[in-house]
């Protein structure tokens, strides 16, 4: 895992069978449990964690999901999830993502996930800034270091 002030983390995933389908490739809704993992370990690699934030009484809910599929994985095989912060503008959060082939590294999926910061109780969004200082300031910091 990379550590704070890196511009993306890597992650690697070892293709399970029961991640693929009737045609022996992965099945493409798991690409989104993959691009989970590499987003907490990013979070975990600025020092924070999903846990600790809906302890204090938010969620970061996904309100948006792009992902263009190159050449499918499969069975046997590792991958690599590259994770990074792709904007952040105190409300919104995207990260983006790139699942590739650990041996040859060819693209397998790119990706983003858009999130907002809500109230656990009402899901009304909330300004980072104003409720998660820490988790602003170290987002800001994770954008400036991917320019």
């Amino acid at each position: 895992m990379e550590g704070i002030g890196m511009a993306y983390t890597e992650t690697e995933i070892e293709v399970r069978y029961a991640e693929t389908d009737q045609m022996g490739v992965v099945y493409h809704a798991n690409y989104l449990i993959w691009m989970e993992l590499g987003r907490t370990r990013f979070i975990e690699s600025l020092g924070l964690r999903y846990f600790d934030m809906e302890q204090l009484g938010y969620l970061s809910p996904v309100i948006d999901v792009a992902i263009h599929y190159g050449k499918p994985l499969r069975y046997g095989q590792n991958a690599i999830v590259k994770t990074w912060l792709e904007e952040y503008d105190g409300v919104r959060v995207t990260y983006g993502y790139e699942i590739r082939y650990a041996e040859s590294g060819e693209i397998a999926i790119t990706g983003e996930t858009k999130h907002v910061c809500v109230t656990k109780d009402t899901f009304k969004p909330v300004a980072l800034k104003r409720v998660l200082k820490e988790w602003h300031d170290k987002y800001q910091k994770a954008v400036e270091g991917a320019k």
